[in-house]
């Protein structure tokens, strides 16, 4: 594997956390793994491995941007990353309001509902 690969699903464990990484690799196929390979690397291994940014900023982004782009299936992914990237509820609040001026109140609204229950889900874990 490049050093870009190690790098990357190193920075993924630490982001997204290893529950969440075990589960995607065991759920690899033949089908996705070029897919995986290369979002391991240039997501993970390049990208969010960049120490221009912290994590917390980078999580805000991310979270702003698919938002805005209408990406909704990774959202409450990267709500749950929060937790390991020191982005707050307000920090994402924040993110979610620059989309809904920028890029389009039904988006930032259909994001900080799918925030909410990330975020309840994430509360029910941590009480059960």
């Amino acid at each position: 594997m490049s050093n870009s690969y190690q790098v990357g699903m190193s920075v993924r464990r630490r982001v997204l956390g290893d529950a969440h990484v075990d589960r995607a690799e065991a759920a690899r196929t033949d089908i996705d793994e070029p897919f995986q390979k290369l979002i391991t690397e240039g997501a993970w291994g390049t990208v969010w491995a960049s120490d221009g940014i912290s994590d917390r900023e980078r999580s805000m982004l991310t979270l702003a941007l698919l938002a805005a782009l209408g990406n909704f299936d990774e959202i409450p992914m990267h709500i749950r990353a929060t937790a390991r990237t020191g982005a707050s509820k307000q920090d994402v609040l924040e993110a979610f309001q620059h989309v809904a001026i920028y890029a389009g109140v039904p988006r930032a609204n259909h994001a900080l509902k799918l925030a909410k229950q990330t975020y309840a889900e994430m509360e029910n874990d941590q009480s059960g």
